[in-house]
């Protein structure tokens, strides 16, 4: 038998890829209560330019936001209907400049706001027409400004400008491709796709910014690459894709066409163990990620640690057939 090929890819296998990484637990905040750096029910996280934390407090229908180490720097709303006010604030996104975008959840519309919380404007109303939502969670910010946002209960993504001018919308419920059930969070890479955390369907799609189909990855299941409920979403200025799944209790890390890269996390209280995370939000070109831990009233953040894999000679391959 010629075992030439067979050398030859595995040489080449082992050259390729001489470096991986891996997370491990940096640090975390928070506790149960409602007093600053307190928690209810901590649902979403997002990371501003200069690197302050932003997490949507939805027990407590708040933004609280932090340095980048969990010092508390501010907060605010309060439950209600009135503007500036929230009722079980999902996902939150800062935009290139700062402004803050809250999925105001249960008032199914979209408030934004300065970087210290000083009210700007709102739009969207319950229904299932343009610009209408039912239960928007996920939200992202494009470099041009313009807003993306996971309809969840109407199994589709909006697009917006901005200031809320409406610009287009796709997917409806079902299975096949470019269909959702419960998109959950939508993230954007640094070359504009848009990824979408389909919850219902346990898997992730992506598109182009317009809605084009591209390609999705994913099952039922525990394993590696598969999802119990993805949540939430995130792509680092490195093109890594991160995801949080509420029943696994874990975060994964993909390529941006979904190739498995790393995961880590289990059910527990403990550093780098999660009680249903949410949201994912990464800095410093994905070198550190942080998690919003849903039922342990906490953030946590992780740092990437990288490591040589040493590779293999030409003749330590040829043995291996020998």
């Amino acid at each position: 038998m010629n075992h030439l090929p067979i050398i030859t890819a595995t040489l080449a296998a082992a050259l390729a890829a001489t470096s991986a990484a891996t997370y491990v637990y940096e640090g975390q905040w928070g506790r149960l209560g409602t007093g600053h750096g307190a928690f209810t029910e901590v649902s979403g996280v997002a990371v501003a330019p200069n690197g302050n934390v932003y997490v949507s407090d939805q027990g407590n229908n708040c933004i609280q936001y932090f340095t980048a180490g969990g010092s508390f720097l501010g907060k605010w709303g309060t439950a209600g209907t009135e503007p500036g006010q929230f009722n079980r604030p999902f996902g939150v996104a800062v935009a290139p400049k700062g402004r803050v975008y809250v999925a105001d959840t249960r008032n199914d519309r979209i408030q934004y706001f300065t970087a210290t919380g000083s009210y700007l404007g709102r739009w969207g109303r319950p229904g299932s027409g343009a610009g209408e939502f039912d239960r928007p969670r996920g939200i992202a910010v494009a470099r041009s400004g313009n807003v993306f946002v996971a309809d969840a209960e109407n199994d589709r993504v909006q697009r917006f400008t901005a200031n809320g001018g409406y610009l287009g919308k796709w997917g409806h419920s079902g299975k096949r491709d470019g269909q959702f059930d419960f998109p959950a969070d939508v993230a954007l890479a640094p070359d504009g796709r848009a990824y979408v955390a389909d919850a219902g369907n346990a898997r992730v799609q992506y598109f182009t910014a317009f809605g084009t189909f591209l390609g999705k990855w994913g099952s039922w299941g525990y394993g590696k690459g598969q999802f119990f409920f993805p949540k939430n979403i995130t792509v680092s200025a490195d093109e890594r894709v991160f995801v949080t799944e509420d029943f696994n209790h874990r975060a994964q890390y993909f390529t941006t066409s979904g190739s498995f890269l790393g995961m880590w996390g289990s059910l527990g209280k403990g550093e780098g163990e999660f009680n249903e995370p949410r949201g994912v939000a990464t800095f410093n070109n994905g070198k550190r990620v942080y998690t919003a831990d849903r039922w342990n009233d906490r953030v946590q953040y992780f740092r990437r640690v990288e490591y040589d894999i040493e590779p293999c000679s030409l003749g330590r391959v040829k043995a291996l057939f020998e």
